[in-house]
């Protein structure tokens, strides 16, 4: 296994077994090499001294919060993160990092190029335990795990589930092969059918090799079957020539990292009197309890939880749980009572993810190519990752 600059992990070519050939198209951006950046002093150091110079752009050596924006989403690009809006969890990773820059150092007087190399620092060293918490798995899809797919013993089954699904007297075989495209995942071998690259140029040109008059009638099993079969097959050889590249993410959240944290006393009551310090008051040093939902979500990477808005079926069960403690009465509690509320709020939502855990994955098409990373960073001989 080689290991790049960038935290990538790859198979070597050649002379490997099936599964170490198959992960020569995945690329695993966990966090790695930023803190091997980071740590290495001579190359951190060119690397802050070359990107302040880039986004000094009025070259006063100082750079002011309208030049910090463009730092992030350079920095991450040149790192293997996905573009902004690609991924969720890079998308998190994004947001702490600008709230880092622009929070403490984005006074009148700029950052001076000391201080932003301490910064970058930090930041960097955020993101990379961000990934190593919640890696993101870049995969090049080239038609060739669907193809294994159609033609493994999988094929029959996963079809047969997804006509019982789509499948009606009133749909027809185009709506039931497009709803059919749309369930299939990374993990058959299909990029995300709904994103409208794919769409426009992989799916609807394979149908239209599918007879017309077929496609505007409506499907029996059988017929599914058999032209399922050959779309897939002609979306593999579409993506042989053209192939694309996936930014995945997936987590299962089971409520463990709640009782981590609510097993450990001391980072439980540290966490707490931080998250308090932070609350709005009211008069006589009391919160309203519409704070709780706030304060919960600043102790969610403690707790293992994703930010709120970021799974709906996580929300859902925070939301029930702070319902409970009838957080919208607009009563207003100490902060002895505001602590004791919160604990149990975090009590209820580890139950509820322990007795039915939820799983959450993300497949999304990265449009630019991940070979733009900075040349700074690169490794003499290093190979690129993959790409159109």
């Amino acid at each position: 296994m080689e290991r790049s600059w960038f935290g990538w992990r790859k198979a070597k070519k050649g002379g490997g077994s099936k599964e170490e050939d198959q992960s020569q198209t995945k690329v695993v951006v966990d966090g790695s090499g930023i803190r091997e950046l980071v740590e290495d002093r001579e190359a951190f150091g060119m690397f802050a001294d070359t990107k302040f110079t880039q986004l000094d752009a009025d070259g006063d050596g100082r750079l002011s919060v309208r030049e910090l924006e463009p730092a992030v989403a350079d920095i991450g690009a040149a790192l293997g993160l996905p573009a902004q809006g690609s991924s969720p969890n890079a998308d998190h990773i994004y947001s702490e990092a600008m709230s880092e820059l622009t929070h403490g150092h984005g006074n009148q007087e700029g950052v001076s190029r000391a201080e932003f190399q301490e910064v970058l620092s930090d930041i960097l060293l955020g993101m990379a335990a961000g990934l190593k918490k919640d890696p993101i798995v870049i995969l090049r899809i080239d038609g060739e795990d669907l193809r294994d797919f159609v033609s493994s013993p999988r094929y029959e089954p996963a079809a047969a589930a997804i006509f019982s699904q789509v499948g009606s007297e009133d749909a027809t075989l185009r709506e039931c092969l497009l709803a059919a495209v749309q369930q299939l995942r990374v993990d058959h071998g299909m990029p995300p059918a709904t994103d409208p690259w794919i769409a426009d140029n992989i799916v609807e040109p394979a149908l239209k090799q599918l007879p017309a008059d077929q496609l505007e009638q409506p499907a029996s099993q059988d017929v599914f079957f058999e032209q399922l079969k050959k779309l897939l097959g002609d979306v593999a050889e579409r993506l042989q020539e053209q192939p694309v590249i996936v930014a995945h993410t997936e987590n299962t959240f089971d409520g463990s990292g709640v009782r981590r944290l609510l097993s450990n006393k001391f980072e439980l009551d540290k966490l707490l009197d931080s998250v308090w310090r932070d609350v709005p008051k009211e008069h006589e040093k009391k919160a309203s309890k519409e704070q709780l939902r706030v304060a919960l979500d600043k102790m969610a990477d403690a707790a293992s939880l994703p930010p709120h808005g970021a799974v709906n079926q996580v929300d859902a069960v925070v939301n029930e749980a702070l319902k409970k403690a009838n957080t919208d009465d607009g009563k207003e509690v100490d902060e002895a009572e505001f602590k004791k509320l919160l604990t149990e709020v975090l009590g209820a939502v580890m139950l509820q993810l322990n007795g039915e855990p939820i799983f959450f994955s993300t497949s999304t098409v990265v449009h630019e190519p991940l070979s733009s990373s900075s040349a700074l960073l690169s490794s003499p001989g290093e190979a690129a990752p993959p790409s159109q």
